[in-house]
């Protein structure tokens, strides 16, 4: 190998540890209190459909009523629709984790 070849590789290795090691400060930032406001917003993320639609089926109870009770089926309907969101939520940010993990380790 000459010289020129190895400084080359060296350069590499030295910017790969370095983009790493930034990495590495970004997601230390993150810390407790960002695994909590996680939380927060998973549980914003269910209770937030769940809540417009009971107001929605008591709204609906309110101007037509029926043999149903339009409140349950849209308070059910705005629960699924939470879960659902923060489902697909969650897995996108687990899946951005095992990415950053995964480039760590190569």
């Amino acid at each position: 190998m000459h010289y020129t070849e190895k400084k080359k590789e060296f350069r590499q290795l030295v910017r790969s540890k370095e983009t790493q090691k930034v990495k590495e400060k970004e997601k230390s930032k993150r810390g407790l209190l960002s695994g909590l406001g996680m939380f927060g917003l998973v549980g914003w993320s269910v209770a937030v459909p769940t809540l417009l639609g009971a107001f929605l089926g008591v709204w609906l109870d309110k101007h037509f009523p029926g043999k149903h009770s339009w409140t349950l089926t849209f308070l059910l309907i705005g629960l699924i629709a939470g879960c659902i969101s923060a489902w697909h939520w969650l897995s996108t940010e687990d899946k951005s984790i095992h990415k950053d993990e995964e480039e760590k380790n190569e």
